[in-house]
């Protein structure tokens, strides 16, 4: 797994501080979603990867775990969030909102 810099974490099961991932939940449509960029880093999996299993394993996912974001709530991000690298790593294929 790593850690939201970009840094290694250990495998031991250790819990992911608050720290490490309270500026990454956004509030959108009303509910505290992460980013799929973000929460595949969370996991140590590539964005791409994290979709597909997701996709994959529907059945194993409650049915608003994911939605996709629209042109506008994608533009509404990229001017609040300062890192624009969260959002590009994700908006080749339209951003993610993971909402557990």
């Amino acid at each position: 797994m790593y850690d939201l810099q970009g840094g290694k974490m250990s495998d031991d099961g250790a819990l992911v501080p608050f720290e490490a991932i309270g500026g990454r939940i956004l509030l959108i449509r009303g509910q505290k979603v992460m980013l799929d960029v973000d929460l595949a880093v969370l996991y140590g999996v590539p964005t791409k990867r994290l979709n597909e299993q997701v996709k994959r394993n529907q059945l194993r996912f409650p049915a608003d775990f994911m939605f996709a974001l629209t042109l506008q709530e994608v533009a509404n991000l990229k001017s609040q969030i300062a890192t624009s690298s969260r959002m590009r790593a994700s908006v080749t294929n339209g951003p993610m909102g993971n909402a557990r």
